[in-house]
């Protein structure tokens, strides 16, 4: 699993968010827990596999806001009682 951290700006409300998140999740229908905020300029979402920049580049821009770039990195699901690997 992926996490996505794009970063957006132009955002101003929480509209806004309702906005870039539902863009996200129409051109990358798989993608969970998709959230964004107008605070810190950015969106995140989880996917099975990596993205294409270049797309979510393109959906975000058409929107009106401006897109200036994404970091994508594995992400780990931490169980409810996850305590880390002990190193014995």
């Amino acid at each position: 699993m992926y996490k996505t951290t794009a970063s957006i700006e132009g955002m101003s409300c929480g509209m806004c968010e309702a906005h870039i998140c539902d863009v996200i999740r129409k051109t990358f229908p798989h993608a969970k827990k998709v959230s964004a905020s107008h605070i810190k300029n950015t969106a995140t979402f989880l996917t099975d596999d990596e993205i294409d920049s270049s797309l979510l580049k393109e959906c975000i821009e058409e929107t009106g806001y401006h897109y200036t770039g994404c970091r994508t990195e594995p992400f780990e699901k931490k169980g409810l009682f996850h305590f880390g690997k002990s190193k014995d």
